[in-house]
């Protein structure tokens, strides 16, 4: 059989062996590692509540965030939004799982910035729900007239993630689309 001894897919499970490796090794960890944050935070913080980790830089704000990234969307009309938020990550889900396994072999670095947003996604959309919205508690800050958004190990996974990605393309812009 030729499927089963050095054929096209026999190539197939020793791709998809590493690249499970990888995202078994990044999934969980990060998974658990948000989760875990985002539970403390809500037993530990009431809403709104501050504390600051390096005064005028960075504090532990617990804020609900119902919109997108950094707020977006989240005066949307609910009837919309909320539907928005469950079906949009779990297609893009699909989506990224299907490129997922489309990677090549030795495409490491690939496999572990995809490993990166996936873990944020389900992170984000575990939060979802769960509770309606998303826990988000790192804030950074110059002064109090330039604060950006707060975020959470989710939404860092998903940025690094993507960076990772970007820095794939212009490094080498065919080389992550080969086979």
């Amino acid at each position: 059989m030729p499927g089963l001894c050095g054929g096209r897919k026999d190539g197939h499970l020793k791709r998809l062996a590493t690249k499970g490796k990888v995202l078994l090794s990044i999934f969980p960890f990060l998974v658990i590692l948000d989760q875990w944050t985002k539970v403390l935070i809500e037993s530990k913080f009431f809403l709104h509540e501050s504390f600051p980790i390096v005064r005028g830089f960075f504090d532990i704000t617990y804020v609900r965030n119902t919109g997108a990234a950094f707020g977006m969307m989240a005066q949307m009309n609910p009837a919309f939004r909320v539907p928005f938020f469950y079906i949009v990550p779990v297609t893009a889900l699909v989506l990224i799982g299907v490129y997922f396994s489309r990677i090549p072999k030795g495409n490491i670095k690939l496999a572990v910035a995809l490993s990166l947003v996936i873990s944020g996604a389900v992170g984000n959309l575990i939060d979802r729900i769960r509770l309606g919205y998303v826990v988000d508690f790192l804030s950074f800050h110059w002064d109090y007239r330039a604060q950006f958004p707060a975020f959470n190990v989710a939404d860092s996974a998903i940025c690094v993630g993507v960076g990772l990605l970007l820095l794939d393309m212009l490094r080498e812009p065919h080389a992550s689309h080969s086979r």
